[in-house]
């Protein structure tokens, strides 16, 4: 019995496609892969700058000095109230509409260093408030005993109360830092040549193929696989903090 013409016709279509994906990909892959590097280093740039930067904005954020204290906390408002696609916008484009001074530059080094600026800002604040709420989980009762016994507070935070703020802050800590290697996708917005934009090219056209829509459906398994190493990763430290239960 003979398949029907429309099943002939379906499955040669997928054979077309299936060799048309496999002669492209010597291309598609390498560039994809450039793009990737891109985005790995939005993702661990933001980082350096954020963990640390963050820790300061919460120790603002707990400062005695009530106008400090108003002044950070409705900072970290603004910022985790607004999105971050506007926030990458504003920071890129506006010295230049303003000011008339586009003090990032030309060129993909210029997008990258406003980017970078941008995430840095926006995942500080989120990680300061993390870092709040591990603060204020540990009892009071800890620092009273740290005073007793003739320990200062800076001697409190570091000996006593920061280990178990780790404990405490690495599992919001990894779901943050798992959406931060999404998040970089957002750079696109101002031109930045990241691994969606790579994918996307092709839909557009670029080195000799045009309307081709998988790469960019194909750039999931770089987040999936970077994601999982990541997952893996915080899991491990999590079970390695565990002598705190």
């Amino acid at each position: 019995m003979s398949l029907p013409f429309t099943s002939v016709l379906f499955h040669a279509r997928q054979v077309i496609s299936m060799d048309l994906i496999i002669s492209q990909l010597p291309i598609v892959i390498p560039a994809l892969n450039v793009g990737f590097v891109q985005t790995l280093k939005l993702f661990f740039v933001t980082l350096l700058g954020a963990i640390p930067l963050g820790l300061l904005v919460c120790l603002g954020s707990l400062s005695k000095i009530r106008p400090l204290q108003m002044l950070v906390r409705t900072f970290v408002w603004i910022i985790r109230g607004s999105p971050l696609m506007i926030q990458l916008l504003i920071i890129y484009y506006f010295p230049g509409l303003v000011w008339h001074t586009p003090i990032w530059g030309g060129g993909e080094s210029g997008r990258f260093s406003a980017a970078a600026v941008a995430f840095i800002i926006n995942y500080a604040c989120y990680f300061s408030e993390i870092y709040r709420g591990g603060i204020q989980a540990i009892p009071v009762g800890q620092e009273e005993a740290g005073l007793v016994l003739g320990m200062t507070k800076r001697q409190i935070f570091v000996k006593v109360k920061l280990l178990q703020m780790i404990k405490a802050i690495v599992p919001p800590m990894s779901n943050e830092i798992i959406t931060l290697v999404k998040d970089t996708s957002l750079s696109r917005i101002i031109a930045l040549q990241e691994i969606i934009w790579a994918g996307q090219a092709f839909m557009k056209g670029s080195q000799g193929i045009s309307g081709a829509i998988w790469p960019l459906f194909f750039t999931a398994v770089y987040y999936l696989l970077c994601n999982g190493i990541l997952t893996i990763g915080f899991g491990q430290l999590e079970k390695k903090l565990n002598y705190f239960r």
